[in-house]
């Protein structure tokens, strides 16, 4: 089952079976170069969240696992990455919300990103093993888009209950990576759970996932590849507005963040083409 869960997920993410008959044998040593150490890191990664996150305290060794999973990924990757605006991230629970460009996003955001945040995470994730067990052993969110409304409100609920912990939440909240890496339009549901619980937002922009590894791309290129960096920025919080309707609260504290995102895009944009 598990083995099946895993080809079904990249069958639906990249359409590798798909491609792989049409992969020429320099793509597919490049392929396995690059994915067959990133599986087993994260067996590796996996046993340690698996095995020692029930017994520590708020299963800080789940966390520890997830971070240093990432960095050893992009390590591997030959991806330098880089945080500009940790001095910006309060204490308890809050909601980072991020520009969406690449399944690199992850990786780069669980590596650089300050705190012991939960995912909002994409259904299907959850049944990759080891990365999948993990994810639902410590706590993160699965968020399916084609739930309908009464799935979405559900999620909104489950979001705010990590806010209320007093834990970081991490959303997209683009729902979906960009097809050219620009920020698209915002929807609502983390923002939602942001003015329930009174909980600010922080805004994150990062640049270079995209023209490492768009949307359909099966792996990252070639180690030579020009500029193999990524540049995140991260905003000062934004305070959810306590007066108006709750719809128009959520919509105002959205605009302001795509807004926000928007701008550190640029940034961050600037910094990684300025070297």
């Amino acid at each position: 089952m598990a083995l099946k869960d895993t080809l079904n997920w990249a069958r639906n993410e990249w359409g590798i079976l798909a491609k792989g008959s049409d992969m020429s044998l320099e793509d597919r040593a490049r392929w396995l170069r690059q994915w067959v150490p990133m599986g087993l890191r994260t067996i590796g990664y996996g046993t340690v969240s698996l095995s020692l996150g029930p017994l520590t305290r708020d299963h800080a060794a789940s966390a520890w696992a997830m971070r240093n999973w990432s960095r050893d990924c992009m390590k591997g990757a030959r991806i330098a990455f880089e945080a500009h605006g940790t001095q910006n991230v309060p204490e308890g629970g809050f909601v980072y919300a991020s520009n969406h460009q690449s399944l690199l996003d992850v990786t780069v955001l669980g590596g650089t990103l300050p705190g012991d945040f939960r995912w909002a995470a994409k259904r299907s994730l959850m049944k990759i093993p080891f990365l999948g067990w993990h994810l639902k052993l410590a706590g993160h969110v699965p968020v399916d888009r084609d739930g309908g409304k009464r799935a979405a409100a559900e999620v909104i609920k489950r979001f705010e209950a990590v806010l209320r912990a007093g834990k970081p939440l991490l959303v997209f909240p683009e729902g979906t990576r960009s097809e050219d890496g620009e920020v698209k339009e915002f929807k609502n549901g983390g923002f939602y759970a942001a003015v329930r619980a009174n909980a600010p937002v922080v805004p994150v922009a990062l640049d270079g996932a995209a023209e490492l590894m768009s949307k359909g791309s099966l792996d990252t290129g070639t180690y030579a590849s020009q500029n193999r960096r990524v540049v995140v920025m991260i905003g000062k919080p934004i305070e959810p507005p306590t007066d108006g309707t709750e719809k128009s609260r959520v919509e105002r504290l959205r605009d302001c963040t795509r807004e926000a995102v928007i701008a550190l895009h640029r940034e961050a944009r600037a910094r990684r083409q300025g070297g």
